[in-house]
Parts: structure tokens; C-alpha cells; sequence
């Protein structure tokens, strides 16, 4: 759960200024010639759906549908003739059983997570003559292999296409929404309209990828995605959001290609062409990975950009200016470049006639506070060329990190595919109450090779499921969960054992999981409930996309209703994810949460302020290469982030919150109360008073006895101490002591490190660094660096 201080920003529906290129030629307003629209090839249309909300009451389970094909069950017109949008809007909305007892989705009856949504779109054009609004729990996903158009009607009569903040909960609370493998398509719209494809005031564990946003060129109206923050004040909570990572996308024609508005941004893949403006964003911690932008105005108009502003591995054809942004002359506004093609301006601060860059940055360029190894001083850089070698295991096509879109398989026939419900003799249930650790295991390994296909539904499991190398997991995203059930298995702290593995220890293949949540349905302190042993024969080859960690705050576990009093009594599990030394994984979009609320309300549970005591969140001690793009690990009781040991570490953005229930009027002091199970690799805190209890909090990323850490983008948000709707109780403005802690490493970077209510937001090798009060900035009460090269060569 996020709470976004007042941000000055620009105004939503500030789409100005006309754009260049050749004329789109829009689909003619007559399709009544089309030929009939082939059936498609790709597995996921015609797979045995047959997943369920596993706690829903028997008497509505029975009648919901959780995989809805909008032309076959809803009846949507595909080939553009007349409108599809009500037969969209009727499929997102859909409960079969239509009882007042078991209501629609649109009341929210079953909370967040309830109520999955799986609303597919087969290939074809979907005329669109109103909006849709999208649900909790939807995902809108089309063919991949001939990605469906939704095209608005000339009319239209609404500013966007698709509103997918579900407006029965904040945006803080839009977790578990998704919309992919689509085309938008607004050209038939007068490009003056003021008119936007997808209003995204959502927050995380919500993935928009694989989409084309089609606007006309030279308009001044019209923008592929908008985020809104209903500002300015008294703000409307439900505007805030605090959303991850946006990736794969694609911009043709617009005045903006995105309008962003929020805490935080990683924008992966995105290639924004004929716009005029790319994106304009305001944030406090934005990247911009591997993305391009042709035949622009400006590529990004970062002047709300608060915090720091990070942009990776990004090409320019034909542009004005690739970065245009405000200067405070300190910590403010800071922009960190690297491994930048453009021919012009690069840099443009305060709309200085001076840029004070232009042309290519081949390795980095730090504009804004930065620090010398192991010295505490501020120093301020107007701008600055550093040379930081990238490790080589990280990189690929001369000096670019590693990157990969999401699979879908679409390169499988249906019968390389298994539905891991519908094996014979071996029957895997998903119910949320049969133990299925057995069969799912003899199906991973009967099925080496295929894609295994996970529906909707959550499988409970007693032991390690194993995934051997060959293994592709698809599921129903956030409605195909893996839980822990109670077992004496996952119960021993000092030797805890992980609920999924993804390979053994020295194991090398594929190893691919997209699309899953992992939970616990106890109280289960032994229970890892990740572990990656897996390396590949080139990157890529394991990875993780997606896939997301969940710890109490929904229905289906105890963990929910009994964890209202003490940590002690809820050490839910022992912690996320552990990289191991033998793994190389590729991560993008992950979001560990312990819960700090409950998402899915009843009498039974502990809505306000539930005490969750997770141990850890990411452990990483892989050497042979990991990425990690669009990751989140909040409210773990030791740490969110321990690179312990580790190489060869590329970790583009990572958000964390700390335990609300942690520091001044706490519950416990860290590392309770995990006190008596320590593991080396865990911080003792012995370096802070017994009562310090600013001091003994969680910390945010530990890095220690590692070399080749590159990591871009970092926050860390504190809000509370001792509970929710508890103010912090130390200094004004401070919350927490500390940070980040760097010891016995080399080569390790830190660019765009934001901080809110932290006083010391890095110690290297015991000395004290950078300070919240010497690089103002970021969020409110916050602090900013734009970098931090400790013994870095």
C-alpha cells in the first residue's frame, strides 16, 4: 500500500503539440468485404480452460466462469462491423450464477483477488463505440501470434478507450490487473480530440505489455497511456498509484505516447515513434531501459521528474531533444545516461539555448549529487562522463545489458502443451484444499520439453515442488497461485526448505516460470518459498516473468485472520526468493509483499493492520549472470534486498517499503523476532543500540563480500513506525536510520538511490556516506543520489 505526497504536475490532458512523419493509412469504415477471420493456431484459445476461484463459497464457485473468450461466450463482433465494446465490457463483468448472493464482479464481493478474470480476445478488429472498464483480478489478453484490434469509432464519446483502475478500489489497491498482446487503435478519432488508449492508475503486480498504441500523426490530442494522480489538492486517494514496470510497448503517431503520473516507473522495451513528445513524466524514481524514440519532438520531458531519472541502453533517430528537464542545481532533478546513441541534444536543462550535453554517451553521464568511494562529502556534478565497464557476463550485442519480452509460447502447438489438470493417472486438483505436491511433480517431469499450462486456481503442496531442467510453467496470472500448506516440511527456521525449486543445485537447461503467484496458507516460518539452482546455456534460458510473491492480506490462508497482535506470532515464512551461487536468472516484473492490508476484507480478518514477520525478501548469491528488471520487495522483517556474495549483477529499478510495524512503538526491534534463527548471510544489527529502534529496522539492500553489482534506480519508501496511520515518532521527517550497507565489495554501482524519511541512506564498510539532509530531493522528506561507484575501477 502506497501514500503519495502532493506532487506538482503537469495536467492530464495536456496532449500539445503536432507530430511528424508519413501519413497512417486507418482502416476503412466499411469492413463489410473482410473475409471470414481464420481460426487462430495458438494454444492458449483452445486449451481445456478449466481453472476456478478457489475460495469462493461451493454454491457460486460452481457457476463461475474464470476464462471468458469475448467472441465465443459473449458473442463481440471480430470482424469491425459493429460494436464490440458492450460484449467486452460484458465479459469483463460476467458471473455466471448471477445470484444476489454471489454478485458481480463489479460490486467486489469477493475483494481483490476473488473473482479472476481471464478475458481473451481472438484476432480480429473490435470496433469500439464506448470505453470499458477493467476490473481487480481482470487480465485483456489477445492472440499473440496476430495480435486483435480495438479500434475507436470516429465519435467517440469518452477521453479513453480503456479505464483500467477498477473504481470500487484506490489506486493504491488496483494490484492484479494486466492487459496484453493487443493493438489500440484511435485513428479514426479528429487528432485534436483529446482522447487517451489506456488510463493505467494502477499500482503493483499489474503487467501492460506486447501493445501497440495506433494515434494519428500530426495530432494534438491524442496519447497512448495516462496515469492520473487527481492532483491538485485535497487529493482523491484513489488517484494514487504506485505501479512497477511497463515494458514492450510501442507508440506510433500521438501528441505524447505516455502521460505519467506517480511514485515510481521502470519503462522497459518501449519505442515511441512520430510523437511528439515520447513521454512526460512525473515521479520521484523513473528508468527508461532499452527503449527508442524516432522522428520526436522530445524523447522524455522529465521536469516532474523530483528524484532521479535513469535512462539505459536507448537509441534516437531524428529527435529534438532526447531529455528535457528542470535544474535545481542540487540533488533535485537528478538524470543519470548511460550507453545513450543520439545525434543532437541530449540534454537540455531549463530550456537553456546551452545544453549542457549533446551527441552519444557511450558509457555514463551523472548529472546531480555523487559520491567517491568510502568519502563522505557531497559533490554536486553539472554533468559529468564517468567510465564504469559493464561486467561481461551482463552484456550482449556489444555493451547492452540482457533484456527479454515475456514469452508466450505461441511458437508450441497445442499438443506440446499439457494442462497440468488434465493428466491421466495423475490427477492435480487446484482446489486450494487437496495436496497436490505428488502429481504436479510426476507431471513436470513427464513433461519435460512442453510448455505446462497451470489455470486458475491454487495448488496446495506439503514439499519442494521440483521444476527439472526442460520446464516451461504458464499460468492464469494472478489466479494461479502455489501455496504452502502446513507440513512439519516448512516449519524448521534453521533449515528452511523452499516450496518451489527451480532446478537443483548445478542443474543447467531451460527453466522458465510466467504468469504465477506464490503464497503460504499458514503460518510457516521454515518455508522458503523460492529457490532458483538453475543456470542456462545462454540468458534467458531461466528466467522468471510476471510471477509474484503474496504473504497474507487475501483469503485461502490463516495467515490472514490470525497475524493481528505480535511478529513473534507470525513468522508467516521465512522468506521469498533465494538466487543461489549455481543460478543465472533473467527476472522482470516481480512484486514481493508481506501484507500491510487486508485486499479482501470479512468479518473474519484483519483488515487495518495485520503484523507480518517474513524474514527476507531477495537473497542473491548467483555469480554467472542475473538480470532483474521491474522488482519490488516490501514490509520483510530483516531486509528486502541481501546481495551476499554475489557477481555479475544487473538490477534495473527496485522499490521496497519497510514493516509499518516496525521502529518507534513497534511490535519488535529487528532482527526480532527472528533473533534465534539467524543465518550467516543475515544482518545481526550488533552495530545498533539494544533500543535503538530507528536503527533496528529492515534494511533495504545489503551488498556484502560481492563484486559486479550494477544497480540503477533503487527506493526505498518508510511511512509509518509502529503500525499503520502511526506517524513516524523520531525527528520530523525521519523514520528510519538507515538504508544501505555496502561491506567488503568491489565493482559495485549504485545510480538514482532514492530515499523517504531515512536518515542515512548509505554506509560503506562502516563509514557513514551520503545523508537524507545533504541530498534533498525525491519524495517528500526524502533524498536523492544520482551515484555511488564503491571501489569500483
Amino acid at each position: 500500500m502506497k501514500f503519495l505526497a502532493l506532487l506538482a504536475i503537469l495536467p492530464s490532458t495536456a496532449f500539445a503539440g503536432d507530430v511528424a512523419g508519413s501519413q497512417q493509412i486507418p482502416l476503412g469504415s466499411s469492413l463489410s468485404d473482410q473475409k471470414p477471420i481464420a481460426q487462430s493456431t495458438y494454444w492458449y484459445e483452445t486449451i481445456n480452460h478449466n481453472g476456478e476461484a478457489s475460495f469462493m463459497q461451493p454454491s457460486c464457485k460452481s457457476g463461475y466462469q474464470v476464462f471468458r473468450n469475448v467472441v465465443t461466450d459473449f458473442g463481440a463482433d471480430n470482424t469491425g462491423n459493429t460494436d464490440a465494446s458492450t460484449a467486452i465490457q460484458n465479459a469483463i463483468d460476467a458471473f455466471a450464477s448471477g445470484s444476489s448472493a454471489c454478485a458481480g464482479r463489479a460490486a467486489n464481493a469477493y475483494g481483490t483477488t476473488g473473482q479472476p478474470a481471464m478475458v481473451y480476445l481472438p484476432r480480429g478488429t473490435y470496433q469500439m463505440a464506448k470505453s470499458i472498464q477493467l476490473r481487480l483480478g481482470t487480465v485483456l489478453m489477445g492472440d499473440p501470434t496476430d495480435p486483435p484490434t480495438l479500434k475507436a469509432v470516429s465519435n467517440f464519446p469518452s477521453d479513453h478507450i480503456i479505464f483500467a483502475k477498477d473504481p470500487v478500489q484506490p489506486g493504491t489497491n488496483n494490484f492484479y490487473i494486466a492487459i496484453k498482446n493487443l493493438i489500440i487503435d484511435s485513428t479514426n478519432v479528429d487528432k485534436a480530440t483529446t482522447i487517451g488508449h489506456i488510463d493505467w492508475t494502477v499500482s503493483q503486480a499489474t503487467q501492460l505489455t506486447n501493445i501497440v498504441f495506433n494515434m494519428p500523426n500530426f495530432s494534438t490530442g491524442h496519447a497512448g497511456v495516462t496515469v492520473a494522480l487527481n492532483y491538485p489538492p485535497p487529493p482523491d486517494p484513489s488517484g494514487f498509484n504506485s505501479a512497477l514496470i511497463l515494458n514492450d510497448l510501442t507508440f506510433n503517431g500521438g501528441a505524447t505516447g505516455m502521460i505519467l503520473n506517480g511514485q515510481q516507473w521502470v519503462l522497459k522495451g518501449m519505442s515511441f515513434n512520430r510523437c511528439n513528445t515520447g513521454i512526460r513524466v512525473n515521479g520521484f524514481n523513473v528508468v527508461v531501459h532499452n527503449s527508442s524514440f524516432t522522428d520526436c519532438t522530445t524523447g522524455i520531458d522529465a521536469h516532474g521528474v523530483s528524484g532521479s531519472l535513469t535512462v539505459l541502453d536507448t537509441i534516437t533517430t531524428n529527435i529534438g531533444t532526447l531529455v528535457n528537464s528542470g535544474d535545481s542545481g542540487n540533488a533535485r532533478n537528478s538524470i543519470i545516461l548511460e550507453n545513450v546513441i543520439n545525434n543532437g541534444k541530449t540534454v537540455v536543462l531549463d530550456n537553456s539555448p546551452n545544453p549542457p550535453l549533446t551527441g552519444n554517451v557511450p558509457n555514463t553521464w551523472v548529472h546531480g549529487d555523487m559520491y567517491a568511494p568510502g568519502n563522505p562529502v557531497t559533490q554536486f556534478e553539472d554533468g559529468r562522463f564517468l567510465t564504469a565497464k559493464r561486467a561481461s557476463a551482463l552484456t550482449v550485442n556489444g555493451n547492452n545489458y540482457f533484456t527479454m519480452k515475456p514469452p508466450t509460447y505461441q511458437e508450441f502447438a497445442i499438443d506440446q502443451v499439457v494442462n497440468v489438470k488434465t493428466v491421466t493417472n495423475l490427477p492435480v486438483r487446484g482446489d486450494g484444499i487437496t495436496d497436490d505436491t505428488a502429481n504436479i511433480n510426476s507431471v513436470l517431469l513427464q513433461c519435460v520439453g512442453k510448455v505446462v499450462y497451470f489455470p486458475a486456481g491454487t495448488y496446495m503442496v506439503t514439499d519442494s515442488l521440483i521444476i527439472p531442467p526442460g520446464s516451461r510453467i504458464f499460468g492464469d496470472a494472478y489466479a494461479s497461485a502455489i501455496s504452502a500448506a502446513f507440513s512439519t516440511k516448512f516449519f524448521n527456521p534453521d533449515a528452511p526448505t523452499a516450496m518451489v525449486k527451480l532446478g537443483n543445485p548445478g542443474d543447467v537447461g531451460v527453466g522458465q516460470i510466467s504468469d504465477m503467484l506464490f503464497t503460504v496458507s499458514d503460518v510457516l516460518q521454515g518455508c522458503k518459498m523460492l529457490e532458483v539452482n538453475m543456470a542456462g546455456n545462454q540468458p534467458g534460458d531461466v528466467g522468471i516473468w510476471n510471477s509474484h510473491f503474496r504473504v497474507g492480506g487475501a483469503s485461502g490462508s490463516k495467515v490472514k485472520t490470525v497475524c493481528s497482535t505480535t511478529p513473534d506470532r507470525c513468522r508467516a515464512a521465512w522468506g521469498m526468493i533465494h538466487l543461489t551461487s549455481t543460478s543465472s536468472a533473467y527476472i522482470e516484473n516481480m512484486w514481493g509483499w508481506t501484507a500491510d492490508h487486508d485486499l479482501d476484507g470479512g468479518p473474519d480478518s484483519v483488515q487495518d493492520a495485520p503484523v507480518i514477520a517474513v524474514g527476507r525478501g531477495a537473497l542473491i548469491e548467483a555469480t554467472k549472470g542475473t538480470w532483474m528488471v521491474g522488482t519490488g520487495m516490501e514490509h520483510n522483517t530483516l531486509y528486502q534486498y541481501n546481495f551476499n556474495a554475489a557477481a555479475n549483477v544487473c538490477s534495473v529499478f527496485q522499490q521496497s517499503e519497510t514493516p509499518y510495524w516496525q521502529g518507534p512503538g513497534s511490535f519488535g526491534l529487528a532482527p526480532a523476532p527472528w533473533t534465534e534463527h539467524l543465518q550467516p548471510s543475515d544482518p545481526t544489527f550488533n552495530s545498533c543500540g539494544s533500543e535503538d529502534a530507528q536503527c533496528r529496522m529492515a534494511w533495504f539492500e545489503l551488498v556484502s563480500d560481492s563484486k559486479d553489482i550494477f544497480l540503477y534506480g533503487g527506493c526505498v519508501w518508510v511511512f509509518f513506525n509502529g503500525g499503520v496511520n502511526h506517524d513516524c515518532q523520531g525527528a520530523p521527517g525521519i523514520c528510519q536510520q538507515n538504508a544501505i550497507d555496502i561491506s567488503n565489495s568491489t565493482g559495485t554501482h549504485l545510480y538514482g538511490t532514492n530515499v523517504k524519511a531515512i536518515q542515512t541512506m548509505m554506509i560503506s564498510d562502516n563509514v557513514e556516506i551520503a545523508f537524507r539532509s545533504d541530498n534533498d530531493g525525491s519524495f517528500f522528506m526524502g533524498g536523492v543520489v544520482a551515484a555511488y561507484l564503491f571501489n569500483s575501477a
